[in-house]
């Protein structure tokens, strides 16, 4: 029979126990390989409640905002409530000396200025918080990796906290902030509408001002006239007198001229009628200008009082607007730089100022020409009154002098009956020339005063009309800068106060990014990322260590020939790496749970895989003997170091990384990783095929050693051993 040689193989070894409990134990060696491993590091990090840790808060606190900031406490709290450690919370000299007993792998300080320099954000020179985190390397090196990554969890946490405090205290001066603006904007409303009043006014100002102006340029024009009519006046009187006194000299020159004097007399008395009827009209109008003027006098008075007061309160609105400047500048100092709310809040207050100066400057100046109108309406009311005084004697005089005239004219009349009575007239009427000259006199000296007083009044009124219109002119633009500042202010309230906070805000500010792990394909623990590493090298050892039990090269009898040498051998062996195989894949699935894309494609790569290391490991040491199972050994190191089980290839030196192509672990792990985790199964035939090639190879290389040593050993007996 065919199979006669590997029966007697197959019958030797259950007839040998010294061969045949090896080799069950052989069977074995790679669960136990790759189990005991898997097992032990299927899941390390749920056990990390169990790695001591120890915790040193040295935090004394923080005042910020009113409010006791106890981030050293709050992160005790939230570690006492985490599992991810056996947390010791432990004083500083106590865990130091406890760490370097190796009682904790690592120890995590809070230090004593920890919250306070959370409250240094805002300040020139910020402190960052400062985590002190002492690993204790020596004592475990991956427990420290571990470690650091958990104070950087531990660091994120804090730092989304801290932000999340800063986040609502900023959202509340946001909102105290909108309140303030919203009350400026009310503000500066009520200053615009003053502002437009105040506008109106002004103009209105300007307005009369020019009117009086204009009246009192009137007025003086009309005063310079009656004071030449004055002066005239008074020159006649004088000529009269005169001419009265060259009467008197003698009676003979006044009754050779009677005639002439009687027709002059008629002239005179007609010009002194009408004199005295100008003279009366302008008594019976004096106390009414005289009025008037006093009430120009009281009104410009009050004007005086009302632009002081005035002026008083454009300083007190210069103030506030200061105030207001001063307080708005804070709020501006916030906003940040180069917004253009912030240019436009800077040149709404520029020009607010501007307007401010230039109104206080304009109101000095008012309320200067305010008191000077009052003063030269003072100077007009004195000489009104001398004027009404010289009218009064002038109008006494004037009536006397009509008296005397008419009297002139009748002892003209009567100059033939007598020079008595003549001269009796002519003294009268020398008299009333003399009292006539008198008025005139005190009439031009009261017309003068009041020239004088009328063109001071006509040069106040036109400074007071040059004031008013800068006024007016200031008050416009501070009409319109304190409208727009108002609009401003009204939009920059409604946006601030529009910003409604709440937790979810200030988390989103404090941690406004967060990762979707969206995994293309999931590995649940870290067993199952290594099964395809550890259980290659399972059944790799396996492989070796059956080359160690196992006779790979003494036949159990006579070899027909080559092949059927080979063949006997190598089915024991593929038998052996099957149930190897079978064994190990089995109790992954069941013993540890190892979840898998496809159970039967799974057991058949592993079976694959277990066929291709014994067909290697049959190659090495059949052809080579104990060198080969060293040549064994060095390809297992490098297949340990180059399979990407555990690093990528690309973290390996250069050096190693063209290595990995020409091991066939390399393909075993790749194709293990396809069937247990990515379910690409395509890519998992083309590795099962390289491992079917390289076993191929090592089958073609033990079968030719075979075939050659048959020839060489049993070719003379090959016709009778079967």
């Amino acid at each position: 029979m065919r199979n006669k040689l590997f029966l007697k193989e197959f019958s030797a070894i259950l007839k040998n126990k010294k061969l045949l409990i090896p080799i069950i134990a052989v069977v074995f060696i790679p669960i136990l390989y790759s189990g005991m491993f898997l097992w032990a590091f299927w899941d390390p990090y749920d056990h990390l409640d169990d790695l001591p840790v120890a915790i040193v808060n040295e935090d004394a606190g923080a005042a910020f905002e009113d409010n006791e900031l106890h981030l050293g406490d709050d992160l005790v709290d939230k570690l006492k409530e985490s599992k991810d450690f056996n947390f010791q919370f432990v004083d500083k000299e106590e865990a130091y000396k406890d760490l370097n007993d190796q009682q904790y792998y690592m120890l995590v300080e809070i230090p004593k200025d920890f919250s306070k320099n959370a409250t240094t954000l805002l300040e020139d020179n910020p402190q960052k918080m400062n985590l002190i985190y002492v690993p204790n390397e020596s004592y475990n090196f991956l427990s420290a990796q571990i470690g650091g990554t958990a104070v950087e969890k531990i660091k994120a946490s804090l730092s989304e906290k801290v932000t999340e405090t800063y986040a609502e205290t900023m959202f509340d001066k946001v909102g105290e902030l909108a309140d303030g603006i919203g009350q400026a904007s009310d503000g500066a409303l009520q200053i615009s509408e003053g502002a437009a009043d105040l506008k109106d006014g002004s103009d209105t100002l300007h307005e009369k001002l020019a009117l009086l102006a204009d009246k009192s340029i009137e007025f003086n024009n009309g005063v310079s006239s009656a004071r030449k009519g004055s002066e005239e006046m008074t020159e006649g009187a004088k000529s009269l007198s005169e001419g009265l006194g060259k009467l008197a000299e003698g009676q003979s020159e006044l009754s050779k001229a009677s005639d002439q004097l009687e027709s002059g007399s008629q002239k005179l008395s007609a010009g002194v009628t009408q004199t005295k009827a100008g003279i009366v009209t302008i008594k019976e109008k004096l106390p009414v200008m005289i009025d008037g003027t006093e009430q120009v006098e009281n009104g410009a008075k009050t004007l005086s009082s009302s632009l002081e007061q005035w002026q008083t309160e454009a300083q007190k609105l210069s103030g506030g607007t200061a105030l207001l400047e001063q307080k708005l500048q804070g709020f501006i100092s916030q906003l940040p730089d180069g917004s253009p709310e912030k240019a436009e809040l800077q040149t709404v207050l520029a020009q607010l100022k501007a307007g401010s100066a230039q109104l206080a400057e304009s109101a000095g100046k008012l309320s200067a020409g305010g008191a000077e109108l009052s003063q030269k309406m003072g100077q007009l009311n004195e000489g009104q009154l001398q004027l009404q005084q010289g009218i009064n004697q002038l109008a006494q005089g004037a009536s006397d002098l009509e008296t005397g005239s008419q009297q002139l004219v009748q002892g003209h009349k009567d100059f033939g009956a007598g020079m008595e009575t003549f001269a009796q007239k002519f003294g009268e009427a020398q008299a009333g020339a003399d009292r006539l000259a008198g008025g005139a006199a005190d009439l031009s000296g009261g017309l003068g005063k009041l020239t004088q007083g009328s063109a001071a009044f006509a040069d106040g009124t036109k400074q007071l009309e040059d004031g008013a219109g800068k006024v007016a002119e200031g008050n416009a633009q501070i009409y319109e800068g304190s409208a727009e500042l108002a609009n401003k202010l009204a939009d920059g309230a409604e946006n601030a106060s529009s910003v409604n906070a709440s937790d979810k805000t200030y988390n989103m500010m404090a941690n406004p990014v967060e990762i979707d792990n969206e995994k293309i394909t999931e590995v649940p623990n870290y067993g199952t990322g290594f099964a395809p590493y550890f259980l290659s090298l399972g059944l790799f050892v396996g492989a070796l260590l059956l080359s160690i039990v196992f006779p790979l090269r003494e036949p159990a009898g006579v070899p027909r020939s080559g092949f059927s040498w080979f063949a006997s051998k190598f089915g024991i062996l593929a038998g052996i790496g099957i149930i190897q195989g079978l064994i190990a894949a089995l109790i992954l699935l069941l013993g540890l749970g190892l979840e898998v894309q496809s159970v039967p494609l799974f057991l058949l790569f592993t079976i694959i895989t277990s066929i291709t290391f014994i067909a290697l490991i049959q190659f090495f040491v059949t052809v080579m003997g104990d060198p080969g199972r060293f040549a064994a050994i060095i390809i297992l190191i490098l297949q340990l170091t180059t399979s990407a089980g555990t690093f990528p290839l690309e973290l390996i030196p250069n050096a190693l990384q063209p290595i990995s192509s020409y091991l066939p672990m390399t393909y075993s792990v790749s194709g293990l990783k396809a069937v247990i985790s990515s379910g690409n199964f395509d890519f998992m035939w083309e590795n099962a095929v390289i491992l079917l090639s390289f076993a191929a190879l090592f089958i073609a290389g033990t079968f030719v050693y075979f075939t050659a040593m048959h020839k060489k050993r049993f070719a003379a007996a090959a016709g009778q051993a079967d």
